[in-house]
């Protein structure tokens, strides 16, 4: 059985608009200028930075006007709170299944953040199963989160593809194990030479329905 391993942030989910969304929210509640907004992003760097650091750079900077709880709140719900499932990436994973795939995500981050996005856009109905650094202790690109993820649905990463944003962390990865490889670019260039995606993708329905053509 064909097995796709699924990137979550920026790539099933477009991360970095709920979160611009929820700091949106945020900024206007507190009555805070909205050109703080870029400031806070590029702090953010797409979730990468450490939260704590986030945390850190948001207290100090509105400690007079903003409770230490609510940036926790921004940090801690404010993604899951807004995250949406594009309608084309739902039908990219309703057809993969109905081929015959069987799709797991395989993320990075905090179990209870990752799990309410996964669960809030319904991406829980859509794969049968999931991976999440924090529960298995293990981070991508590491191999073992990518067997953790083969046993949740008892299949073997031989012939598995990895879809993802990311080049260190799903292109890598699967480098390392030898796995087929789509990597979704948000109209960013390739820039690693030391290895490379088996396919480029504009988005991660163009990469599920490019690792299906293969596939057959």
């Amino acid at each position: 059985m064909p097995l796709l391993l699924l990137d979550l942030d920026n790539t099933l989910v477009d991360r970095d608009a709920a979160f611009r969304t929820a700091v949106a929210d945020f900024l206007a509640q507190h009555g805070l200028p909205d050109s703080d907004l870029g400031w806070v992003m590029t702090i953010d760097a797409s979730g990468y930075t450490a939260r704590h650091e986030v945390a850190a750079a948001l207290t100090g900077r509105y400690r007079d006007v903003v409770p230490t709880a609510a940036v926790r709140a921004l940090l801690d719900h404010g993604v899951a709170d807004h995250v949406v499932l594009a309608r084309s990436s739902r039908e990219a994973l309703s057809k993969a299944r109905a081929d015959g795939w069987t799709c797991v995500i395989v993320t990075n981050g905090r179990t209870v953040q990752q799990e309410a996005k996964i669960r809030n856009t319904g991406l829980d109905e859509l794969v049968q199963g999931w991976v999440i650094s924090e529960t298995v202790g293990h981070k991508k690109p590491e191999p073992e989160i990518f067997h953790a993820a083969g046993a949740t649905v008892s299949i073997p990463l031989a012939g598995a593809w990895v879809i993802g944003d990311s080049p260190r962390a799903d292109i890598a990865g699967a480098e390392v194990l030898g796995l087929r490889s789509v990597w979704v670019t948000d109209g960013q260039p390739w820039s690693q030479d030391s290895y490379r995606p088996t396919h480029i993708a504009r988005d991660v329905a163009s990469a599920i329905s490019h690792a299906m053509r293969k596939q057959g």
